[in-house]
């Protein structure tokens, strides 16, 4: 059902591009914002919403990982170019949330998408993940900050 609704937002954002004769990216992207509301609000007390709660958080995803892979680049970069070094180099052992194989592959791909930071392995029973980092001055922190950030906000897009 979802990806029926995604493909008509589609079709009418490409409606929308094809009305106004302008085929940029604003126009594109005010085309599928338009679309969307369009569509929730004619399906706004039909029962299914999923897609209209998705899309916003696979969106706000994009962003909160943009700005982690920014800050992280800024951080490792800064410590190249500085004669001394910062980091706090260490191996944590992360419990995880996520129980299928896409769940934890995507947590473990995005965790080494991030520069400073390393997926390492899985334990047997999928419960661990272990993680290689730059820089760890508080071992609790870490893990929350990957736990209520990474995998809270992936779980909540593919649960």
């Amino acid at each position: 059902m979802i990806s029926r609704r995604f493909l008509s937002n589609i079709l009418l954002t490409f409606v929308w591009v094809a009305l106004t004769g302008s085929f940029g990216f604003l126009n594109f992207l005010f085309g599928f914002v338009l679309s969307f509301l369009i569509m929730w609000i004619i399906t706004l007390n039909n029962g299914d919403e999923k897609y209209f709660k998705i899309i916003p958080k696979i969106i706000f995803f994009f962003l909160f990982f943009s700005y982690e892979l920014i800050k992280a680049n800024i951080q490792v970069a800064f410590d190249v170019v500085t004669p001394k070094f910062y980091m706090k180099p260490g191996i944590v052992k992360v419990p995880l949330d996520a129980k299928s194989d896409i769940e934890i592959t995507l947590l473990a791909n995005l965790i080494s998408l991030t520069p400073g930071t390393l997926s390492l392995d899985v334990s047997n029973d999928r419960k661990v993940l272990y993680v290689h980092a730059m820089y760890i001055s508080d071992k609790e922190k870490f893990i929350n900050d990957i736990k209520q950030g990474f995998e809270r906000r992936l779980l909540e897009i593919l649960r």
